[in-house]
């Protein structure tokens, strides 16, 4: 949600405000949860023992192949939801007749 859709909703600055600050933090929220779950799905899928400090070659590559295949689908997916909501948005409110 962006500043021009608060401003639609006719709210008081104060309110806009503060709408915008939990906006936000859900972003930032759903940044983190996005970031823990590539780590944690990439390592669980890639990652075989402990025997070395570093990762062996084998176990870098799954995982850069990993991250790049969940940042590919998650930005398609976003991409998506923001056609949708354009769309919904071109759309405007839904009136009975």
């Amino acid at each position: 949600m962006d500043k021009s859709m608060l401003a639609d909703l006719n709210l008081p600055e104060e309110d806009q405000k503060r709408m915008s600050t939990i906006v936000e933090q859900l972003q930032i929220r759903d940044s983190l949860r996005m970031y823990n779950s590539l780590a944690e799905r990439c390592f669980t899928d890639c990652v075989d023992n402990f025997w070395r400090k570093a990762l062996t070659k084998e176990e870098d590559t799954c995982v850069r192949s990993c991250a790049e295949k969940f940042l590919k689908h998650w930005m398609r997916v976003s991409m998506r939801f923001a056609e949708l909501n354009q769309e919904a948005a071109n759309q405007g409110p839904a009136t009975s007749d």
